[in-house]
């Protein structure tokens, strides 16, 4: 089922919303859930270096180190596909309550997946998923999955209704989401905008640089203080930030 149009218009909202239940998970404090296994208030990153200690995987130091590193790569090619992604659409679409297009874009990572931003969200939503409590994550993972997949089905027909054939064309040739291992229609030609990009997509960015430069602390909470930083970073820029206009172009648009 596709998201409504008042889902789809306050979706950064629904977003931090889902970002907040995560980690705060606030039915571990329903007195029915305590001392149930499995619900804890510590974060992923503890639960799991424990658990591998314990199945004797890895020593707890290398447990700890390893799910660091894969946070980095999750939240690093997060941010790569967000501002990729971004650079060819543009930031004022990317944050652009409704959808536009006067003309059809397939560029960039466009010639990979359909997707890219919103594959780029789920994959930071995984790396920092360590800072969350174990539910928290699972929940907060499985609800924003969800809402990608609806936003991107609500997108799919006005981009039938506005490019036709065209865009079907491109719909069938490229993935929804998983990226060709290589580019799946030929290049148009469009310019990227980096800088505007990079700027749009600061929040990303941000938060990779926070646990890539914090992280060796091996302390969640301050972590969690840089996240809350990073969006009010994002929030400052944003506001700087050029509007969209109508005749914008669009395909799979705001991530």
């Amino acid at each position: 089922m596709q998201a409504t149009r008042f889902e789809y218009r306050f979706r950064f909202a629904i977003h931090a919303l889902i970002y907040i239940l995560g980690f705060t998970a606030p039915w571990l404090f329903m007195h029915s859930l305590a001392g149930v296994p499995g619900f804890t208030t510590s974060s992923t990153w503890l639960v799991l270096s424990t658990a591998l200690t314990k199945q004797g995987w890895l020593a707890f130091d290398a447990a700890t180190i390893t799910l660091l590193v894969v946070a980095l790569l999750l939240t690093g090619l997060g941010a790569w596909l967000r501002v990729w992604g971004s650079a060819y659409v543009g930031s004022s679409i990317v944050k652009s309550p409704t959808m536009h297009g006067e003309t059809m874009l397939a560029d960039g990572p466009y010639r990979r997946t359909r997707n890219p931003l919103y594959l780029g969200t789920l994959l930071h939503m995984l790396g920092v998923t360590i800072l969350m409590p174990p539910s928290g994550a699972v929940f907060a993972v499985v609800l924003l999955w969800i809402f990608q997949v609806r936003l991107a089905l609500a997108e799919e027909p006005f981009l039938t209704a506005q490019f036709g054939q065209a865009y079907l064309d491109y719909k069938k040739a490229v993935p929804r989401f998983l990226p060709a291992t290589k580019p799946q229609i030929a290049s148009a030609g469009v310019r990227p905008h980096w800088v505007q990009a990079l700027l749009g997509e600061i929040y990303f960015v941000a938060v990779f640089l926070v646990l890539a430069v914090f992280g060796w602390s091996f302390n969640a909470q301050p972590l969690r203080q840089g996240l809350i930083i990073s969006v009010g970073l994002a929030l400052v820029v944003r506001a700087f930030l050029p509007r969209a206009t109508q005749d914008a172009p669009a395909v799979a648009q705001v991530r």
